[in-house]
């Protein structure tokens, strides 16, 4: 499978997402039952957790990341690097459909807002500054995300 690349990306943000492999929809009470303050807060309102506040940064073992609100596979750990931004940062999505690409003008800033594309949770923002061979940083909330082994 190809991995998109940074026009791709932006032809998504304008024109319409892949489809997502799946749905997971529940309401705001619902989503509040099942996550703590801080995760509804980056996830269900749009937040960002402070730069460098989670050990999750700095981990680098072999495992997959899974978006914290639905579960959905999202992220894999070999394509984690340090990027020195505070958030944990990705090269790629683990596949096509489980991340959705939206403009973002919020801020003053004209950005790519990336989120969970099967329940719409916040996770981040991609950048075309990342290593090759994508030359992509998904810089993700730490907050947003659970590591499986």
């Amino acid at each position: 499978m190809s991995h998109p690349d940074w026009h791709q990306i932006l032809r998504w943000a304008n024109q319409g997402n892949p489809l997502p492999p799946a749905r997971v929809e529940r309401s705001e009470p619902e989503w509040r039952a099942r996550l703590t303050l801080e995760q509804y807060r980056v996830t269900r309102e749009k937040g960002t957790e402070r730069p460098h506040s989670s050990a999750m940064c700095s981990l680098f073992e072999p495992g997959c990341y899974h978006c914290v609100c639905c579960d959905t596979p999202l992220f894999d750990a070999g394509c984690k690097f340090e990027s020195h931004s505070g958030w944990p940062s990705f090269t790629q999505p683990l596949q096509e459909g489980v991340v959705a690409y939206h403009q973002d003008h919020t801020h003053g800033m004209h950005r790519i807002e990336v989120s969970c594309q099967v329940c719409d949770a916040h996770l981040g923002h991609v950048f075309p500054d990342g290593p090759p061979p994508s030359g992509l940083r998904y810089c993700i909330n730490a907050v947003a995300l659970k590591r499986h082994d």
